[in-house]
């Protein structure tokens, strides 16, 4: 028998399962890392009845923000955490100005909706000078594929690209049963923390041009798979290019960027 979800019923239009099972929400939120003596900001999205809330908005080491697009569940918060009211945000991450939202880098945490995790990413990318540390529940084919290196058939695009900024960590599974209502696949979570690179050795927009043609065409060699970009002879003659693009690291994507560039005649190369 499903739990009772009291006045927030789980929309199907926006991918809603919502967690029920405590232990599992307890140990996402202890997945959050904190320094020992400083706050931290923290970006909840899509928090529904609140049940990685509760375990967060007494926490004063964390500041604390939530984004919900579910009208009910706005309402439903401001009503059973009204010492969070301020800081509730009715909207779409996905439109949000992240730059407004906290003056300091922070941390996002949640539950992501399986229909647009990819997209969540990809804005993450955009704005990875603000957002130091993900934490995050997937669908675990994606949080799989998000961890996974080089030499994998589940090793793509978001990948390497989020592998070229953020160490990843896979923590642990979560089953369906610890929804209402139950996801017809396994979850996970997963963890991001910002490295140290600034910015990559390369012309970065031409950087993520290869990655994506080259994944786009994964069976192919790059040497085919790379055909679009018109690359000069001596870079199509290369040895990298017999390989194909699950098997490069992404220091070697890097390198093979460079490689392009200079092949091309330096700046300029990004579109």
């Amino acid at each position: 028998m499903e739990k009772s979800l009291g006045k927030v019923r789980p929309k199907k239009s926006l991918g809603q399962h919502f967690l029920h099972d405590q232990n599992t929400a307890r140990r996402i939120v202890e997945s959050l890392t904190t320094p020992e003596n400083d706050t931290t900001p923290v970006l909840e999205i899509g928090p529904g009845m609140g049940v990685l809330t509760q375990y967060m908005v007494t926490n004063n080491k964390l500041e604390l923000k939530v984004v919900e697009i579910d009208r009910d569940s706005v309402k439903y918060l401001h009503s059973h955490y009204p010492s969070l009211s301020a800081n509730i945000i009715e909207g779409d991450f996905l439109e949000m100005d992240l730059q407004r939202v906290f003056g300091a880098p922070f941390s996002i945490i949640g539950n992501f909706p399986y229909n647009i995790s990819s997209q969540i990413f990809f804005k993450v990318l955009e704005h990875r000078d603000q957002v130091n540390q993900v934490v995050c529940m997937l669908q675990k084919e994606v949080a799989e594929r998000i961890a996974e290196k080089e030499g994998s058939k589940t090793y793509g695009i978001l990948s390497v690209l989020l592998q070229a900024y953020y160490n990843i960590q896979y923590l642990f599974k979560v089953p369906p049963g610890a929804f209402t209502p139950p996801p017809k696949v396994m979850s996970a979570v997963i963890r991001l923390e910002r490295n140290a690179t600034a910015k990559l050795a390369c012309d970065e927009k031409l950087f993520v041009k290869v990655v994506k043609q080259g994944f786009n065409n994964r069976r192919k060699t790059l040497r085919n798979a790379l055909k679009p970009l018109d690359l000069p002879a001596d870079i199509a003659a290369l040895e990298i290019m017999d390989k194909r693009a699950e098997q490069l690291s992404v220091e070697q994507f890097v390198h093979l960027t460079q490689l392009i560039e200079k092949g091309r005649g330096g700046a300029g190369t990004g579109i």
